[in-house]
């Protein structure tokens, strides 16, 4: 459907919306294309002689008087036009002792399939509402490891569904799971106070696979200072960490990974020889303590004598963790929006870095949903803008949609406004100057502009074969036209 016939047929609803009867005494009629529009007018008379049953003095005189008139007025056509006609007649009058009959009709832009005469207290719209409505819909969903939104486009409208927070722990490279300077680590050969230990060195770790010691690299360490540490001390060995150290816990048969501060006097820890190691004690440390955290390429090393965890590669696995429930509830909720929707043309996924591939290449979505996604696009942004975004880098996707091309259009205007001024005009004396002159090429006017003012521009702009397009003001193009007032041109020459 043409923008501009879109355009005309929205505001027709628009009016007659606006229109109540005190009773059931609007009437409505749809003729479908082809039909005798001499049958038409034969059933209305007929409907004409019914409506003198009415009991209500006052209904039934405004009911008898629609129909005459709507009889009239279909006396003028020749012949039902190629789509059909919707015609509609009613009291508008704001005083009851008053009767003021109108009728209005339109030729649908898409052609009738019905054929309806209704008397109501509102005109029935809903076949022509249908028509304005799209029919095409796309889904959206952006996301990195921080939120994620699932939207829809529809038309020119950006719909933001649902907008999610991941709770991914952000990097962090000390890792915060840290031991007390003076710390003895167990070396390849020998050992170490942890402070002496050097990115390379060949430390000891415990496989609880196999049950036997074996070698890990260190391969990143940090200074931290901490104001409140845990001594944990056990028969005897004893260690001093921060309160999120995590540790080896010894559990009916089974190894449970704990930090320090949820450890309880009684439970067992691992020591080198893989055996228990009960607490006995646990003091909490107030004062500031110097502390240091290794990053090895194992799951753990040994300090004071007891297994303990890597710090680094708990806290990625952490976020691992996270990231993948997170990724869950997004397909959950795409799942939920996009399944079984017929009406959805396309899907398109977009989110800065490779966040984006990552959950494609999982199983969060429907292999249904899966089929219908059409482009991958990297974006800068997330949230409510990512998602404009997203459509504004998708123009390839929607070349042939509404939105695509009122955006290109716009976006044309702007730029030429601003390395070719001379070759625009914006607000509505100075373009409809420039339209008289027959130097407009691309007439651009928003669809909230008043409906009087665009007629005669439309008629004025067919005098010179100009281009006019109505610009929705869903878009953040649509907006900024509406703030230059509504109106503006792209020129064919020069006026100034």
């Amino acid at each position: 459907m043409d923008p501009k016939e879109k355009y005309r047929l929205r505001q027709f609803i628009m009016q007659l919306e606006n229109i109540r009867g005190r009773h059931t005494e609007l009437v409505s009629v749809y003729v479908p294309s082809g039909y005798d529009i001499i049958k038409i007018i034969q059933h209305l008379a007929q409907e004409q002689g019914t409506a003198s049953n009415i009991k209500d003095k006052n209904t039934r005189n405004k009911v008898i008087d629609s129909i005459e008139k709507m009889i009239q007025h279909l006396r003028l056509f020749k012949r039902t036009p190629a789509n059909g006609l919707a015609v509609f007649a009613g009291d508008v009058s704001d005083k009851e002792s008053k009767i003021d009959i109108k009728v209005w009709s339109i030729e649908p832009p898409e052609p009738l399939s019905i054929r309806m005469y209704r008397c109501d207290q509102t005109f029935l719209l809903d076949p022509l509402k249908n028509m304005v409505e799209v029919k095409e819909i796309f889904g959206l969903i952006v996301l990195d490891r921080k939120e994620g939104n699932v939207g829809l486009l529809k038309g020119t409208n950006i719909v933001d569904l649902s907008q999610m927070e991941s709770g991914v722990p952000g990097k962090t490279k000390a890792g915060g799971q840290c031991l007390f300077s003076g710390t003895i680590v167990d070396l390849e050969r020998g050992y170490k106070r942890i402070e002496d230990i050097k990115i390379g060195d060949i430390l000891k770790a415990y496989d609880f696979t196999n049950k036997k010691l074996i070698l890990t690299k260190c391969i990143n360490k940090w200074k931290i200072k901490k104001n409140l540490t845990l001594n944990i001390i056990t028969k005897g060995l004893d260690i001093i960490a921060s309160e999120d150290h995590i540790f080896f816990k010894f559990r009916h048969n089974k190894i449970k990974e704990i930090s320090a501060d949820k450890l309880k006097i009684g439970d067992n820890l691992i020591k080198y020889n893989g055996k228990k190691s009960k607490i006995l004690r646990i003091r909490r440390l107030s004062s500031s303590q110097n502390l240091i955290d290794l990053e090895t390429d194992k799951k753990n090393f040994i300090a004071n004598g007891i297994v303990v965890h890597n710090s680094q590669q708990r806290y990625a696995r952490l976020r691992e963790e996270a990231t993948h429930e997170f990724f869950k509830r997004v397909g959950e909720v795409a799942n939920k929006e996009f399944l079984g929707k017929s009406e959805i043309k396309g899907i398109i996924v977009g989110g800065p870095g490779p966040t984006k591939e990552d959950f494609l290449n999982g199983n969060y979505l429907n292999n249904e949903i899966k089929k219908k996604i059409i482009g991958v696009k990297d974006t800068s942004y997330t949230g409510e803008f990512g998602l404009h975004e997203l459509v504004d880098k998708s123009h390839d996707l929607l070349a042939e949609e509404e939105i695509s091309i009122e955006k290109k259009l716009v976006q044309r205007f702007f730029e030429m406004l601003a390395k070719e001024e001379e070759k625009t005009t914006y607000g509505y004396n100075e373009t409809k100057k420039a339209l008289g002159m027959g130097a407009v090429h691309i007439l651009l006017i928003s669809d909230n502009f008043k409906e009087e003012k665009i007629e005669s521009l439309e008629l004025e702009a067919e005098q010179y074969k100009t281009e006019v397009r109505i610009i929705s003001t869903e878009t953040r193009e649509g907006k900024q036209l509406a703030e230059l007032g509504g109106i503006a041109a792209i020129l064919r020459f020069q006026i100034k």
